[in-house]
């Protein structure tokens, strides 16, 4: 049994590592599993923030009954309802069966669809508190973070935020639970990709509640999977404004679909290219190989993105197509753009590229590249001014 950890005096960490689990939400590859966290504070009154996913852990009502002692549990305070952190309410009800549930009119219209009818609802209000003794919620709405319902529990006198999803990342806990006990660089990547992926299209709710959360101080953050943040939650929330803000490093992706070489040819010269022109943080991903979550997590990364699609039955190649759609659904802003592609006998790669570059308004650097055949150096003379473009558009 994972033993519960203790983050202040009556105030534990129930973790579950799911390393079962190969896609998150069934589509997002998860090759360091994740973690689920949920919270349990002990006092006058007890509470119990969030669950974990149904089925993860045959233990997880003993977990409870372990930071419980001889206690009832008084609260379960849902701050988000999708199942991985909702699935076991059940089971804590039929345990507990006078526990009051404490979440938002929105919390209860998903509660109902997935349950039913329950009795002992609380229904709170944005900024609303409840004391449980020595320590005392505040609960902050934060909705569309990335569900209507979603929102905080900020307990005010340990100064500890239960963030929900937000805050989180893909991976397991492999010991170390804080991020003082760990290399946070290792996690740093599936950060990032779980922001995108699943938070990223709402970016701009992630700053208003960067607002609600500006000037209340924070000792520790604690989110429903990953790490929690003791010793510097100051920077994962500067890593969120970064990416909610749309912020990029000084760096360029080259994505490229190719069916016979061709266009994966014209990558690795226009790569090499651009890394001439004084660009030292490139990265080159074959459409067909990489999945889309690490995709969309690198052009969210690199202020500078180029694109290649060889002619598909005159469209684009269909995974650069889903590629695309995925980048234009994400909103993804303020990108440095170049376009290019091969041909054998019609066009039609360059040309929905070019589609996709007018749908998603990022700023192309030059004109796009579209080769007739192989990429011989007389044909890939046009390189040279996009690889000029893109270093000065990310230098700039």
């Amino acid at each position: 049994m994972f033993v519960n950890n203790k983050i202040s005096e009556g105030v534990f960490h129930i973790c579950v590592n799911d390393r079962r689990k190969s896609l998150f939400e069934n589509l997002w590859p998860l090759p360091n599993g994740v973690a689920y966290n949920c919270y349990l504070i002990n006092d006058e009154k007890t509470a119990l923030i969030d669950t974990v996913e149904s089925g993860s852990d045959l233990d997880f009502i003993q977990k409870i009954e372990l930071s419980l002692g001889d206690k009832e549990l008084d609260y379960l305070v849902i701050n988000h309802m999708e199942p991985d952190h909702s699935g076991s309410i059940k089971d804590v009800v039929k345990r507990w069966k006078d526990v009051k549930i404490v979440g938002n009119k929105q919390t209860y219209k998903i509660l109902a669809g997935y349950l039913g009818s329950l009795p002992n609802l609380i229904e709170i209000k944005d900024g609303e508190e409840l004391s449980l003794g020595s320590h005392n919620l505040k609960f902050i709405l934060t909705p569309w973070l990335h569900w209507p319902e979603t929102m905080m529990t900020y307990e005010t006198t340990k100064e500890l935020l239960f963030s929900g999803d937000a805050f989180g990342s893909y991976g397991t806990l492999d010991g170390g639970v804080f991020d003082d006990e760990v290399r946070v660089e290792y996690y740093l990547d599936e950060m990032r990709r779980y922001y995108t992926n699943i938070v990223g299209k709402y970016s701009n709710m992630v700053q208003k509640a960067l607002v609600k959360l500006n000037g209340i101080s924070v000792s520790h953050i604690c989110p429903v999977h990953g790490l929690i943040w003791r010793k510097n939650p100051a920077q994962i929330l500067a890593l969120y404004d970064k990416w909610s803000s749309h912020e990029s490093d000084d760096a360029v992706v080259v994505i490229y679909a190719s069916m016979y070489g061709h266009t994966e040819s014209m990558a690795d010269h226009i790569a090499r290219s651009i890394s001439l022109k004084g660009v030292k943080d490139i990265r080159v991903y074959d459409v067909s190989k990489t999945h889309v979550s690490y995709l969309i997590s690198e052009v969210w990364r690199c202020k500078g993105v180029v694109l290649g699609s060889c002619a598909y039955n005159t469209e684009m190649h269909p995974n650069m197509e889903h590629l695309c759609t995925e980048l234009t659904h994400y909103g993804v802003k303020n990108k440095k753009l170049a376009i290019f592609g091969s041909y054998s006998w019609n066009g039609g790669g360059v040309r929905n590229l070019l589609k996709f570059a007018e749908a998603v308004k990022w700023d192309s650097v030059c004109e796009p590249i579209d080769i007739l055949g192989r990429p011989t150096m007389d044909k890939l003379a046009e390189v040279a001014v996009m690889a000029q473009s893109m270093a000065d558009a990310i230098k700039k």
